[in-house]
């Protein structure tokens, strides 16, 4: 039978980490740093439409995360 409070565990560890997440979106927004508009980001703009692609924000944040997760991980093996 499949456990069911493993399943609530890990949606409520997904809830946070998005929380999380968008925490921090929300705050380099306020702070004024130019996610999304990087150099290497691309962007195709028409009358109706923009299409956002941030490549060099995608890259500098996976560089961030695996720094954090790589220190946090070392700190808690010790």
């Amino acid at each position: 039978m499949f456990d069911l409070t493993a399943l609530a565990r890990w949606l409520i560890i997904a809830g946070l980490v998005l929380a999380g997440i968008g925490g921090l979106i929300w705050i380099f927004s306020r702070l004024g740093l130019p996610l999304g508009s990087l150099p290497g980001d691309i962007r195709f703009q028409s009358d109706q439409i923009t299409c956002l692609i941030p490549l060099a924000s995608s890259i500098l944040l996976s560089i961030l995360l695996t720094l954090i997760l790589n220190i946090i991980s070392r700190i808690s093996s010790k």
